[in-house]
């Protein structure tokens, strides 16, 4: 697989990731909700400090901690992305890794840029973010929130039967988490090559059989002396 072809896989998932975010950054106050297809398709705007799908670390310091995580994860994966190329890895592998490396640099932009960027929306007086405010943004340098907006209630209002312990009648709605085109980009990666990586990296077996006049052991190897 060539380089070009693995720099237009990265770019176009940025692109689509970048270009949802700043409209649903320019046009939702926080907390905005709309039905894209019925009621199990929404796009509800929401920011979190933390990881993929919402999860948080640890306060401030934590922020920082995950920011500058990020950064190095990426350029980490940009080698890694390099050589697997030249190691001519299995296409579908290399394709999967660009996806997760695209999804790790889509968030890094938000934690990144995004406080510098962007004025801060308030859900309480319905306020939409202005892009490069006069007063400048709402955070500083690798302080950004990363944006999430894709919703997908399929299941609400179920319950738990009462026999599960714990958790026994208790309401759960499936799919509960919030996200991003990124976090999409980076879960179809890896859920991927957990699915195919017989396929991703098999190596090439060795024919074993017996002659017919001697019965002696031969395999391909063999063969070639």
């Amino acid at each position: 697989m060539k380089g070009r072809q693995i720099i237009f896989i990265i770019l176009l998932v940025i692109f689509a990731d970048q270009a949802l975010k700043f409209y649903i950054k320019l046009h939702y106050f926080a907390g905005e909700e709309h039905n894209m297809l019925g009621n199990w398709f929404r796009l509800h705007f929401v920011e979190n400090e933390g990881m993929a799908w919402g999860w948080k670390f640890g306060g401030g310091f934590g922020k920082i901690a995950l920011t500058l995580f990020r950064l190095v994860a990426v350029i980490w994966g940009s080698f890694l992305l390099r050589d697997f190329v030249r190691k001519k890895y299995h296409r579908g592998f290399i394709i999967c890794a660009s996806l997760i490396y695209a999804g790790a640099l889509g968030n890094l932009i938000d934690s990144l840029f995004y406080g510098l960027l962007f004025e801060q929306s308030n859900p309480i007086s319905q306020n939409i973010a202005r892009l490069l405010p006069p007063g400048g943004g709402y955070n500083g340098l690798l302080h950004g929130k990363v944006v999430d907006m894709l919703y997908f209630p399929i299941i609400t209002n179920a319950q738990y039967p009462s026999w599960f312990p714990f958790i026994g009648g208790d309401y759960f709605e499936f799919f509960r988490p919030v996200f991003n085109l990124a976090d999409a980009s980076i879960s179809t990666g890896v859920i991927s090559i957990l699915l195919f990586q017989n396929r991703f990296f098999r190596k090439n077996k060795i024919v074993t059989h017996h002659t017919i006049e001697t019965d002696s052991l031969v395999n391909d190897r063999n063969q070639i002396f």
